[in-house]
């Protein structure tokens, strides 16, 4: 397994857009052989003393920190898929910016690959 997370934030007026920017361009990563896309809104994100995801992301007051994850079965299958949506040959409305704007401010994304080292499952 291989994961993509992501953290962002959002105007809390705009959570209904989210979703649905959300539910239009995550199926990609689907179709590309994601096995799994969460997107959580934030419900209980406290202030750290040193840090937390609100300074990470430099949230405002009237804004909401997302906390997503992509999971794939391995690294390489999501290494192809992104150099397929990163190829000039890559043409799908659901992630045209124009077609499906972002609800929120790119910029203040943060995101990394992770490869797990602990995995514990309840029944």
């Amino acid at each position: 397994m291989y994961i993509d997370g992501f953290v962002i934030v959002v105007p809390t007026a705009n959570k209904q857009k989210f979703i649905d920017h959300a539910n239009t361009g995550d199926s990609v990563f689907i179709d590309m052989g994601a096995t799994r896309v969460l997107e959580c809104w934030g419900d209980d994100v406290s202030e750290g003393k040193v840090t937390d995801f609100r300074k990470a992301v430099q949230a405002k007051d009237d804004e909401t920190v997302v906390f997503s994850w992509i999971e794939w079965p391995d690294k390489p299958t999501r290494d192809a898929a992104m150099a397929r949506m990163m190829s000039d040959d890559f043409d799908d409305e659901r992630m045209d910016m124009e077609k499906n704007p972002m609800p929120f401010d790119g910029k203040r994304l943060i995101f990394g690959g992770f490869a797990p080292v602990v995995e514990l499952k309840g029944e």
